[in-house]
């Protein structure tokens, strides 16, 4: 059954997820999500190399000999990651330090390579490109979810503002630093998985 532009676009935002229903990208959560910030700029980094990366190979599917299609694909996604580092560099330093090694790795990031994969190289520019920058949305989505939470109730700030009146403080409120550490990304992502599947029938296990 062939999909709309619209549920190409729009499925990886829900029931088709790539971090909480494909399991793909887990990692960033851990690595990226302390603060909002820098998992809002990851988050928009690995939706451009997406978006690009399948638009970009879609055109060139048909003149892409097989057995060096993966080269090709290295050699288009990591132009595109050296791009973004450039782009974050001049307008976000002092972040594109924090992130300078993660944001290498979205060369390898299994979401950008699976669209390719999957998608790009057998369907049209318009639908690849909807899908690339749908997914990497998607992944956006859960990362901006667990920055917020972790940021918000391990550091008491959202974007380095401080958002916990000071009035909570003195009354003997205290930030929670478990919350910081990298296992409750995962627990934090789990719930998500949880939710999504509770909701969503289609995704529940069969007995």
């Amino acid at each position: 059954m062939k999909l709309s532009n619209k549920e190409i676009f729009c499925n990886p935002l829900s029931k088709n997820n790539p971090v909480t229903v494909q399991m793909l990208g887990v990692c960033s959560a851990l690595a990226v999500t302390s603060k909002l910030e820098p998992a809002v700029i990851m988050a928009a980094s690995v939706t451009a190399v997406t978006g690009f990366s399948n638009l970009i190979l879609s055109l060139m599917r048909n003149t892409i000999p097989s057995r060096i299609r993966i080269i090709i694909q290295m050699m288009v996604v990591a132009t595109l990651v050296s791009v973004i580092n450039e782009i974050l560099k001049a307008y976000v330093y002092d972040m594109s330090k924090q992130l300078s090694v993660f944001i290498g790795l979205i060369i390898t990031n299994c979401i950008v390579m699976g669209r390719i994969e999957a998608f790009a190289l057998a369907n049209k520019p318009l639908p690849s490109l909807l899908d690339g920058i749908g997914n990497g949305l998607g992944y956006g989505v859960i990362l901006v979810l667990v920055g917020f939470v972790r940021e918000l109730f391990g550091s008491g700030t959202l974007w380095g503002i401080e958002i916990i009146p000071r009035s909570f403080y003195d009354a003997g409120y205290e930030n929670n630093g478990l919350v910081i550490l990298p296992p409750m990304a995962l627990i934090i992502v789990a719930c998500l998985i949880w939710i999504q599947r509770a909701r969503n029938k289609d995704l529940q296990e069969k007995n």
